[in-house]
């Protein structure tokens, strides 16, 4: 949601350039009304909607909800692509996008991912689901020519929307697309494992934040100056992030980010914005998609998926993840990313192939239902699979074991006493790119992580050289033994594909890479080492103690293929995309003082009685 806000701005908006072919279709082949729809407890919300000129037909409804406005504004003024892709629109649909409770143009206050009431006594009590049924409700009896079909779909913060629009039992609503959904938002956006997303939200919230009162508007946000395109050195200057508030014409006001600075705990006010915790009751067809590389909503793609899973079992849910950035699968070819290529055009298959088929068979009752449960790209060997489940079942679980001298196997270490140890300073944090940027890059989860393994304050395990492919399939769990001469200390986990030596470019391949041993990120993930016992109550480390460290890296389908090397790398700074730990317990970090900050020695075992070690699927 934060990082490529101006991109998911433009696609959610269409306010692409005028010179997109699909502009003239729009012109052609659409109208579109402007009005206001009441809601049960009075406020109105601002919708948009697009009617096809031909009116001997009925069509469906296609509905999203989205904070990131419904323009452009004006009878007169046209999107220049509506729905999900150029090829639904030229299908045939009504087209509806509504600015959301408190955003925009639409009446009423904001409640940043406004928690889900599970039962409502009075009109009085709304949520996200009630505005969705309230909407739906109007449309399909207000709307001439509608066949009384609708679907919703949206991506990111629209996919939230889409996520919670589930719960409004309208019976008219049979098929739902929420697309990299935020879930929980202390887990998705704002905090990995209590580690802060940095980038990710600094430049988010002074474009997002247009108004915090009730009144209407059109007009945006202020964009963020960073006086230099070099975040890591922006960051580092910055210091400790209350001094962030000092910003006070952008987030020095903003409640939302200092909503984040105010709850780095796993409290109630994450806790009552979990729609995970309420996903019961749904009747209708739901198809969840992803991407692998999405640096913003990965945990909400998946989770969303198993929520609805787990409390809705016989329906139809269907799971799509391709290798796609936030939103990639609506948007350009998908065969590249970064230095990396997939060979093939992933997005565009997706399009015409998935979603395309997905909505026009439940809502115009074309084509055969052939869906299978879950349609996964399998990066590594570059091809679509077909599973019956997610994760697969015939995947077996196995310990991937760090040994000494950079070991890397499935067999455990036999040593008695065995460990490797890096000075960490968060003075001097580990870079999570080697390229100069303010944000956070979309092709980061790829990069070649050799700048990385040259560093001292980097552990590096890898595997001999692969006799034959090796397929994880599904969650890794990083399971560490470490002590700290500190009392707090972040632990980042990366696991990577380190390609053979003689490997060749690719058309795609930068100028100043080579892929000859190159370092492929397949997944990384953090764990604030304060929250390892429990997520609400952090706790400190005794210095020179022994503890557990283990955390979710989430899931992965990837071949690691024959020749190939399986590499884990581990470190406790990845900057600027997590913020610095001052590995000093700081009930806050957010409000640390600069003499909180301190170099600690970290120590990751890997013997008999302390093994340190990842468990993963392996798909035979």
């Amino acid at each position: 949601m934060r990082s490529i806000l101006l991109i998911c701005l433009l696609l959610c908006t269409g306010l692409v350039s005028a010179q997109n072919p699909d502009a003239d279709y729009v012109k052609d082949n659409y109208k579109k009304r402007e009005i206001y729809i009441s809601m049960r407890d009075g406020v109105r919300l601002f919708t948009s909607i697009y009617l096809p000129k031909d009116s001997t037909k009925s069509y469906p409804i296609m509905l999203q909800r989205t904070p990131y406005s419904a323009a452009p504004y004006g009878e007169g003024k046209l999107k220049t692509l509506v729905g999900p892709s150029a090829e639904l629109m030229r299908d045939g649909y009504i087209f509806v996008y509504q600015d959301v409770r408190g955003r925009w143009m639409s009446e009423g206050d904001f409640v940043e991912m406004r928690p889900h009431i599970d039962t409502k006594t009075d009109k009085s009590q709304i949520d996200e689901s009630t505005d969705t049924y309230d909407t739906i409700d109007w449309l399909v009896k207000n709307l001439s020519y509608n066949t009384g079909k609708v679907g919703m779909w949206g991506i990111s913060y629209p996919g939230f929307y889409t996520s919670a629009g589930l719960m409004s039992t309208h019976p008219a609503l049979v098929a739902s697309s929420p697309q990299a959904p935020m879930a929980d938002l202390w887990r998705d956006d704002s905090y990995h494992n209590g580690a802060f997303m940095l980038p990710h939200n600094f430049g988010f919230y002074p474009f997002f934040t247009n108004r915090t009162d009730n009144k209407p508007t059109q007009s945006f946000g202020k964009r963020f100056d960073f006086g230099t395109p070099d975040g890591y050195q922006f960051y580092l200057n910055l210091g400790p992030m209350k001094n962030s508030l000092k910003y006070t014409e952008t987030l020095g006001k903003d409640p939302y980010w200092r909503a984040n600075l105010d709850h780095p705990n796993y409290d109630d006010f994450w806790k009552s914005r979990n729609i995970l915790n309420h996903h019961n009751g749904i009747k209708h067809a739901v198809m969840v998609v992803g991407g692998w590389y999405d640096a913003e909503d990965l945990y909400g793609t998946f989770k969303t998926y198993q929520s609805i899973e787990q409390k809705n079992p016989g329906i139809t849910n269907i799971f799509v993840v391709g290798p796609w950035v936030h939103g990639g699968w609506a948007r350009g070819d998908g065969d590249v990313l970064g230095n990396v290529s997939f060979g093939q055009k992933t997005s565009t298959y997706y399009r015409e192939n998935i979603e395309r088929k997905f909505f026009n068979y439940y809502l115009k009752g074309q084509g055969d239902n052939v869906f299978a449960e879950a349609l996964m790209y399998e990066t590594g060997t570059n091809k679509w699979r077909n599973f019956t489940e997610w994760p697969p079942k015939i995947a077996k679980e196995r310990n991937l074991y760090f040994a000494a001298n950079g070991k890397l196997s499935f067999s455990e270490p036999s040593e008695k006493k065995s460990a490797s140890e890096y000075i960490s300073d968060p003075a001097k944090p580990v870079p999570s790119s080697d390229y100069i940027t303010s944000g956070m890059p979309r092709e980061y989860m790829v990069d070649d992580q050799r700048f990385a393994s040259r560093r001292p304050d980097v552990l590096t395990f890898q595997t001999d050289v692969l006799d034959k492919d090796v397929t994880l399939a599904g969650n890794i769990w990083a399971n560490l033994k470490v002590a700290i001469t500190g009392t707090d200390a972040d632990f980042i986990v990366k696991i990577i594909d380190v390609y053979p030596d003689d490997a060749k470019d690719n058309a795609n391949t930068a100028k100043h890479i080579k892929m000859a041993g190159y370092q492929q990120m397949v997944r990384s993930e953090a764990m604030r080492g304060k929250f390892r016992k429990s997520f609400e109550t952090p706790v400190p480390f005794k210095p020179n103690k022994v503890e557990d460290v283990s955390f979710e890296l989430q899931d992965v389908l990837h071949t690691f293929q024959k020749g190939h090397r399986i590499m884990v790398q581990v470190q406790s700074t990845f900057f600027p995309i997590i913020d610095r730990n001052p590995q000093k317990f700081v009930p806050n970090i957010n409000f640390a003082d600069y003499s909180d900050f301190q170099k600690a020695t970290h120590k990751v075992f890997h013997e008999k009685k302390n093994a340190s070690y990842l468990k993963v699927r392996v798909l035979e």
